[in-house]
């Protein structure tokens, strides 16, 4: 077993979580307006939905590697490619974070837990990220392909978890920090760009 891998897949977990994008940006937004637990129970959903896509790389890229080890290389250059591609998009987006607290009407908890849900699984793109991250993480030669998955598929979920339940408890810090450091949205902007092209050069490599 590789802890070494282990350990840069939860580093660059943990990175691309602390990363603005629209779920920790969602997460922000509900626990200023409606209070910490309700954005905690957006994080429950949000992870819950990942461990849908978790099971469903697990089953079909463990297949494929087991029946055809060309095609999961194929699948690994893919990943580096399309982590290349979300590198380029950053690029190109703005430096800004722009957060809202406004809100009409106040759901449930489990009305909140259940949109992180499906924004989390109806979500295309986490499917391509999964299928584009994980397999070039896989840490055991002696450990079924499944379970190496879901490996790390939990301590994907677990690390998302601490940043994402960071990011409800301490909301209001959060804002206000973002409103008054106009340099943190381009800091965080390149930290992203640069954690998509180091990824993409160990899959290209390893």
């Amino acid at each position: 077993m590789n802890y070494d891998i282990l350990l840069a897949f939860s580093m660059a977990t943990f990175v691309l979580a602390l990363s603005p994008g629209p779920d920790n940006i969602f997460v922000l937004i509900q626990s200023i307006s409606n209070g910490k637990k309700y954005g905690l129970a957006v994080v429950a959903g949000l992870m819950t939905g990942c461990l849908v896509h978790t099971t469903l790389l697990a089953f079909g890229v463990s297949a494929i590697i087991k029946n055809t080890p060309f095609i999961f290389s194929f699948i690994k250059m893919f990943g580096a490619a399309y982590l290349l591609y979300l590198a380029v998009m950053v690029y190109r987006g703005g430096d800004t974070i722009s957060i809202s607290a406004e809100t009409k009407n106040r759901k449930s908890l489990g009305a909140l837990y259940k949109q992180g849900f499906i924004m989390n699984v109806l979500n295309p793109k986490v499917t391509i990220f999964f299928l584009a991250f994980f397999p070039g993480f896989l840490f055991s030669d002696s450990l079924s392909n499944v379970i190496q998955f879901y490996a790390l598929g939990f301590l994907f979920i677990a690390m998302s978890s601490i940043v994402f339940g960071a990011i409800a408890v301490l909301s209001g810090q959060i804002s206000s920090f973002l409103r008054s450091n106009k340099r943190t949205g381009f800091v965080l902007k390149w930290v992203q760009i640069i954690v998509f092209i180091g990824i993409a050069v160990y899959l290209f490599f390893g």
